[in-house]
């Protein structure tokens, strides 16, 4: 949820660092701080607050220089958010500096032994444990203290460490949490997000569970758990500084919005050959599997809601969609007849991680959707299928739902064609229908001008629902999520039907719900609820289709969106919703990009 980097080379590391830890903000903080080899010392600077206030120390201290540095923006896991709980943290004998994201488990047990040896600690954080350890286990050899000190690690790490006695060198270790090392000339890098490293450097080594790596300015080494060097692949990225860039947008989240008919391109015209869907990752035979279990978190699981229905309706196989964080616990019903589609935006999403475990243990089979190239859950799946969305910073994902969506719809038609449940026609249609999606979500875009005024009107509800059926309810889910994550205004999402059964009583004169009807087959039982909810005050802002005249009359404000197959709609209806999400928090005063509490990638449970 963090972020780290480091850097070693022939430069001053401290405004690498903290360009590095501005690109990292995006994914969630409450602190900052680097720290330097200085002249047989470790520098380090620390504060609460935002990277700028980091920043403002740093141009304070003209004497703080150092080419071989680490940085870190926290989100507080262990003690509360201030200067001394912030990363790096020094080692009590000086030598040693470390940043670290995860959770380190046993961190008690460690800290209370270190403590009888009369090592005193300065912090709340687990993190301190690492670093007190490993000068602990220290007797002139880096890399044996290193290995030694992680052996000792429960829980989830990717640590960066500098020594005051080892000049230019860092070391790196990871497990269950991202990490990359960046690759130079006469310099290196490391980081947990690809976005800290691509204006320095497009060439990456991905880094494993396990591995430990050596950095220099000239040289990169990977070890594994034993100490053994390995050979490790440079990656090469092929998208530039510019893609995480806000290209004149005020916000990161409104440029993402704007982008999802490219991103939707991106990940469907390199599928589709011939009017069929190709899939060349997939060496997968559908008739082998009797049921599909669909699992992610947040708004990734929302996207599975949408997949629920897609495959079922097409394949005519059963599938349940649950929340990671559940389904890792229970214990569930699966062997090697079931096939687990697991989702998540990063690929690092913890909760997913553990849950795509439990699930290949029982024997079924995991296919992954992710947008992160060569992250973890990619590697541990046994197949994987990318979105190819492109970098999304914002916290509030939008072009990596809709691309998961759409990427779900694809598989159902691919699925459903290899066992024999849809005809050749209504094949041939959906394809159709898929290849248009681009175009749709401009359209979307472009009939939507009018969201602003209408944030302007409703932006002071306190609190709100959004209700639909079938296809649209599994959107509301996601549109619901979209206002309260970034507004911090309270909105639920329920299935229309359900709204006897107590919802209404929360209605009352002035409320707002918002309906999705498109889908049309059951739009009349949509527009029984609105005149329930319009009968009790409330107001109502409809999501409908073009070309509906019926339901001006039904709802006090309508958002409209093309026509297109009721099982894709959720790709579209989503953007109007989005877009009324970002103006109502820009209305309330919201931080769009950094919602408070919440992180880009949620890499602990």
């Amino acid at each position: 949820m963090c972020g780290i980097t480091g850097y070693t080379g022939v430069n001053q590391a401290g405004p690498i660092l903290l360009e590095g830890l501005k690109r990292l903000e995006y994914r969630g903080y409450d602190s900052a701080g680097i720290a330097v080899q200085g002249d047989n010392e470790i520098k380090m600077l620390k504060a609460t607050g935002k990277v700028s206030h980091l920043v403002d120390k740093f141009e304070a201290e003209p004497d703080f220089k150092g080419v071989c540095g680490i940085g870190h923006t926290r989100w507080a896991t262990h003690g509360i958010p201030s200067d001394t709980n912030a990363h790096p943290h020094l080692s009590a004998d000086g030598k040693f500096a470390v940043v670290h994201n995860g959770i380190i488990e046993n961190f008690a047990e460690i800290r209370a032994e270190l403590q009888k040896y009369g090592i005193e600690f300065k912090s709340e954080t687990d993190t301190e444990v690492i670093v007190q350890l490993l000068a602990y286990n220290y007797k002139g050899n880096f890399k044996k203290a290193l290995m030694k000190t992680i052996s000792r690690l429960n829980g989830s790490y990717a640590i960066g460490v500098i020594s005051a006695e080892h000049p230019g060198t860092i070391f790196a270790a990871k497990l269950s949490s991202p990490l990359l090392i960046g690759v130079g000339i006469g310099e290196n890098y490391f980081a947990s997000d690809i976005t800290a490293l691509v204006s320095n450097t497009k060439d990456v080594i991905d880094m494993d569970d396990g591995e430990v790596a050596e950095i220099t300015p000239d040289a990169v080494k990977v070890y594994d758990h034993s100490g053994n060097e390995i050979n490790k692949e440079i990656r090469h990225i092929n998208w530039d500084i510019a893609s995480a860039e806000k290209s004149g947008y005020e916000h990161f989240m409104m440029k993402e919005i704007m982008e999802q008919p490219q991103a939707l391109k991106a990940t469907i015209e390199p599928r589709i050959r011939d009017e069929e869907i190709v899939f060349e990752e997939l060496d997968l035979d559908m008739k082998k599997f009797n049921r599909v279990h669909i699992t992610a978190c947040g708004s990734a699981y929302h996207a599975g809601c949408v997949g629920r229905g897609i495959i079922e309706s097409l394949c005519r196989i059963p599938v349940e969609a649950e929340v990671a964080s559940e389904l890792r616990y229970r214990d569930p019903i699966m062997d090697d007849k079931t096939l687990v589609i697991v989702i998540s935006q990063s690929g690092e999403t913890a909760d997913t991680i553990a849950a795509m475990k439990e699930c290949k243990e029982k024997g079924a089979t995991v296919l992954a959707i992710v947008n992160v190239v060569g992250s973890s859950i990619a590697k541990l799946a046994d197949y994987c299928l990318y979105t190819w969305a492109g970098p999304e910073i914002a916290v509030a994902t939008t072009k990596g739902y809709t691309t998961q969506v759409a990427l779900l719809a694809m598989f159902a038609v691919w699925a459903a064609g290899q066992l024999k449940t849809i005809s050749h026609g209504a094949y041939a249609s959906m394809v159709i229908d898929i290849m248009r999606l681009p175009e749709r979500a401009q359209r979307a875009l472009d009939l939507n001008s009018r969201v602003k005024k209408l944030a302007e009107k409703y932006y002071d509800n306190q609190s709100l629902f959004f209700i639909g059926r079938n296809m649209d309810y599994a959107a509301a889910l996601e549109g619901s999520l979209k206002l309260k994550e970034i507004s911090y205004l309270h909105s639920e999402a329920y299935a229309a039907g359900e709204l006897k059964h107590g919802t209404i009583a929360l209605i009352e004169p002035g409320r707002l719900v918002v309906a999705l009807c498109c889908y049309e087959k059951l739009f009349e039982k949509t527009v029984s609820n609105i005149q329930q909810v319009k009968a009790r005050g409330a107001r109502v802002l409809a999501v409908a289709h073009e070309g509906n005249r019926s339901i001006f009359q039904e709802a006090d404000d309508v958002l409209l969106v093309p026509q297109t197959d009721p099982l894709l709609a959720p790709v579209i209806e989503i953007i109007p919703m989005q877009l009324f999400a970002y103006y109502v928090a820009k209305e309330n005063g919201c931080d769009i990009d950094k919602p408070k509490n919440l992180a880009k990638s949620v890499t602990v449970e």
